[in-house]
């Protein structure tokens, strides 16, 4: 077997991947995606190990490794979407960005730029009165 079919099929795979992070909005296919992308690295360990005839079989043995990372990293997001779920009640990435609090802080009020937050306690008392 050439070398070139598991490389092209893991270029694939990779950009596949790659397309999925980029762009979906769901945190969970974004996930799926990471995963993707993994495998495709695991596939490219084990095809240039079987390549290379390396007789300590250190790409096989690096593939164990990153699938049972892979494995943790899958494990602790899907945690932390299903509690942002719950919280929020979305796993939409563009709306749990929104969410976030801006450069100003809780206290800025809407549409305020960078010199509301620089202004002093007795400046805002004056904006307010």
């Amino acid at each position: 077997m050439h070398l070139a079919y598991p490389a092209v099929l893991a270029a694939l795979l990779f950009s596949t991947g790659l397309y999925g992070v980029l762009a979906r909005r769901n945190a969970i296919l974004v996930l799926m995606s990471v995963e993707l992308m993994l495998n495709a690295v695991n596939l490219n360990l084990v095809a240039f190990d079987v390549w290379l005839r390396d007789t300590l079989h250190a790409g096989q043995a690096l593939t164990l490794f990153v699938i049972a990372i892979a494995a943790a990293e899958i494990g602790i997001g899907l945690a932390i979407v299903l509690m942002v779920y719950r919280n929020r009640g979305t796993s939409d990435i563009d709306r749990l960005r929104d969410t976030a609090e801006g450069p100003g802080g809780p206290d800025t009020p809407e549409g305020a730029g960078p010199e509301a937050t620089d202004a002093t306690p007795a400046q805002k008392a004056e904006a307010t009165a």
